[in-house]
């Protein structure tokens, strides 16, 4: 049983044209679960269910919480999502009609995450679920590029986003398995989430005193030591953008392919409709469209002006 589905590849005229290079798109926001993390949560999930657990517990702002309600709901396991104050009420209400338990604790993830570590260590057949820390979430993640090689060409550059670095670490065992593990990957977050451009630029594992990110979704503090291990023999390159800016690729998006993600997903797409220098020489760009739970049309609208206020603040 796989929970999670085939997502096509496509071009994105709109996105490519203008900066003269070839976009491809991983729809990865198709999946049924709202976002690539039901591959590899999906995957932890079925083997927890196998071991005999009885209840997941997973702390999250939103995507990988709806996840493992989803994976819950589809195998008839209880749930518990421990979001952080800031997580949007349509993602905790999304969680909710799966019949996932949301418990509402601390102003960061890491307060949600202490909570939810500690309701699995008390209860009985009550796993916890990391949302980027597993292996077997890895693996899961791997899957996608198992689809890609055979939707298109080996691209120039590959970009995504990157909060934990659970799915840069996915994407980077599927294509060593492919043999494609030479193809660049930029990793994108804001001013306010840089955990993984601070250890690019340290080479070394750097834990952020705060995260000042609206995009909470990738707010990690601290990213996993694996992607370190594979900064050795894989070229990993850092984006940074505002969070206005990510807001603004969502819209934008959302004009060019009536497609509504989150702005976890716009920090990386911004990369591409900014034309960043980042992108070096590439001809062919693959972005992972990760996805997002918990966005409508209306909330972006008041995000972007909140953004838009906080980057005057700065200026």
């Amino acid at each position: 049983m796989s929970l999670s589905n085939l997502t096509p590849v496509f071009e994105s005229i709109p996105m490519g044209y203008p900066i003269g290079k070839k976009v491809l798109l991983k729809m990865e926001c198709f999946q049924e679960a709202g976002s690539f993390k039901i591959r590899g949560v999906g995957k932890v999930c079925e083997l927890l269910k196998r071991q005999g657990c009885q209840r997941y517990v997973c702390p999250s702002g939103g995507n990988a919480g709806f996840a493992v309600a989803w994976a819950g709901r589809k195998l008839g396991v209880r749930s518990t999502i421990v979001m952080p104050e800031g997580a949007s009420i349509e993602a905790q209400d999304a969680i909710r009609m799966l019949d996932g338990e949301v418990i509402v604790h601390g102003e960061t993830w890491y307060q949600s995450n202490d909570l939810a570590m500690e309701i699995a260590g008390r209860e009985m057949f009550t796993e916890y679920v990391s949302p980027y820390e597993n292996p077997v979430l890895w693996t899961g993640y791997s899957t996608m590029v198992d689809e890609i090689v055979n939707q298109c060409e080996k691209p120039d550059t590959i970009v995504l986003s990157i909060g934990g670095g659970g799915l840069m670490c996915g994407l980077i065992e599927g294509l060593d398995r492919h043999h494609w593990g030479d193809i660049p990957i930029i990793g994108c977050g804001t001013f306010g989430a840089n955990a993984f451009a601070a250890s690019m630029e340290a080479d070394k594992l750097i834990r952020l005193d705060r995260v000042t990110s609206m995009v909470t979704c990738i707010s990690a503090e601290v990213i996993t030591e694996k992607v370190m291990e594979y900064r050795r023999n894989h070229r990993l390159i850092p984006y940074l953008t505002t969070d206005y800016a990510a807001m603004c690729a969502c819209e934008r998006f959302l004009d060019d392919h009536r497609v509504l993600v989150d702005p976890a997903c716009g920090v990386a797409l911004s990369a591409v409709y900014s034309n960043s220098p980042i992108l070096g020489d590439a001809q062919s760009i693959l972005v992972i469209v990760c996805g997002g739970v918990g966005v409508k049309r209306e909330k972006l609208e008041i995000w972007k002006r909140q953004a838009a206020e906080n980057l005057e603040k700065e200026m």
